[in-house]
């Protein structure tokens, strides 16, 4: 800390501000004394911002950290300024990189606006399958977005687009106010985005310690999707959150039938919560209004890598959908650099397939369980804050002549939609290893072993294989 007091006088001598002359008139030498204020002020941010760091698993979104890193920005900016000889006041910005991408803001903070973007590149191949169809190799595109999000004020706003599989979709667009309500940190979203439910369903793949979702998430997944269009309204203690949402159908509804509309509500809690890592208790439920379009509900989870259309799960069609509901628990921890999470879904839906088209309930469960370990010691991303995980912060990166971070990550899923009449059984176990280059790039490398035993189309009856997954990923 003591070098950039140093560097930032000596930044000032090169304008020639310490200059004998100089120093003699006295509005130049209480510059050189508000440099040097600023200079020790910064120093004690720092240190604050280091401690805050090292003793937590996540710093994403977090207040404190985000609010310690802006008053050294604008510190910083007002040093530049005070050695141009701009003095404290001038100056209407700065751009900042420390998120990956380019970062503009005003030396208020009042307005700013962070581009953003991301790039999955996927390889995936199969064998071992009775069906040659499902042996088969490729690449492909995952995500292709490009961004922005930004801040006036107390109000926040954000819009992705996709470019993957030659096709335009939006993703996240939505705009958001925080407030504090009871002494409590508040928040709503209005828009399209993520719904809060379960663990990996309320989480972008970019973030996962695997390349696909387990199977909590797909099998928990209400009919109109991980993400929806509507208001989300969330509330944050010193170790929980609960979240409720009312969403209708994604942005690509064409609009010629009603949305189906998804009622839901999450919460976490942290009992334990120390600086060495916390326990976690989670649980979610929604309820699904479904459309007079919804005619059917039939989902067929892939259970290899996304490229391969041909390895799913059967879950059995349901004709005639009444009623849709779903809900989770989540248990996990972090423990210094290892982590441990477990989850459980049951969907509830009643359709008329009961004997001359009665209506029956019909249950869909799914499990997962899984543990890594960040070998080169950094702390897992998984933010204690929201529940989700957020960035891993490498120690080391390979872009500053370190040897990066690395995880070993270990997964096991299980389907059961033996409840339907003809409804497959399913499992999977998936072995990862995780390269961060640095805090936004990172090689992936998958190893999945799965049974399936489909009842219904193109490839029933008991089969097994492995499939092998690689990603290259850069996110900002």
């Amino acid at each position: 800390m003591k070098i950039f007091t140093t560097t930032a006088i000596a930044g000032a001598l090169g304008l020639g501000l310490l200059s004998p002359p100089l120093l003699a008139n006295p509005s130049q030498a209480a510059l050189v004394q508000l440099i040097e204020q600023q200079s020790a002020q910064i120093e004690a941010l720092q240190q604050r911002l280091s401690a805050l760091e090292s003793g937590r698993s996540d710093t994403d979104g977090n207040a404190e950290i985000e609010a310690l890193y802006d008053q050294i920005e604008s510190l910083q900016l007002q040093m530049a300024q005070v050695g141009s000889g701009g003095g404290a006041g001038s100056g209407n910005g700065l751009t900042s990189w420390r998120r990956g991408g380019p970062e503009f803001r005003t030396a208020d903070g009042f307005y700013r606006m962070q581009l953003r973007g991301r790039v999955m590149f996927d390889l995936s191949s199969t064998g071992g399958s009775n069906f040659d169809e499902r042996n088969i190799s490729g690449t492909e595109l995952r995500a292709v977005r490009l961004g922005a999000q930004g801040q006036i004020g107390a109000m926040r706003y954000k819009v992705d687009a996709d470019f993957a599989n030659q096709a335009v979709s939006v993703k996240d667009a939505w705009i958001n106010w925080g407030w504090r309500g009871f002494g409590l940190p508040m928040e709503i979203f209005l828009g399209n985005r993520l719904k809060d439910r379960s663990i990996d369903g309320s989480n972008t793949l970019a973030r996962n310690p695997f390349m696909e979702r387990n199977a909590v998430a797909q099998v928990g997944a209400a009919v109109n999707g991980y993400y929806g269009l509507g208001a989300n309204y969330k509330v944050y203690g010193r170790n929980w959150h609960i979240g409720a949402s009312v969403a209708g159908d994604q942005i690509d509804n064409e609009g010629n039938e009603n949305d189906s509309v998804t009622y839901s509500v999450r919460g976490h809690l942290n009992p334990i919560k120390t600086g060495t890592g916390f326990v976690h208790l989670g649980s979610w439920y929604y309820y699904e209004e479904l459309a007079d379009d919804v005619t059917a509900i039939n989902n067929v989870p892939r259970i290899g890598q996304n490229f391969n259309d041909n390895l799913r799960v059967s879950s059995s069609s349901l004709a005639d959908p009444k009623r849709d509901e779903g809900y989770g628990f989540e248990l996990g921890g972090v423990y210094r650099s290892v982590w441990s999470l477990a989850e459980w879904t049951e969907r509830r839906i009643v359709a008329g397939i009961g004997p001359m088209g009665l209506n029956e309930r019909v249950d869909r469960d799914a499990w997962s369980v899984s543990a890594g370990w960040l070998i080169t010691g950094e702390k897992p991303g998984f933010s204690t804050r929201s529940g989700v995980w957020g960035t891993t912060r490498v120690l080391r990166p390979v872009t500053e002549g370190g040897i990066g971070a690395f995880e070993i990550a270990a997964r096991a899923d299980h389907y059961d939609f033996t409840d339907a009449p003809n409804g497959a059984d399913a499992r999977r176990t998936t072995v990862g290893v995780n390269w961060y280059l640095n805090n936004h790039a990172r090689l992936m490398l998958n190893y999945v072993d799965w049974e399936t035993d489909n009842k219904v189309g193109a490839f029933q009856g008991p089969d097994s294989g492995q499939s092998i997954g690689m990603r290259a990923q850069v996110l900002f």
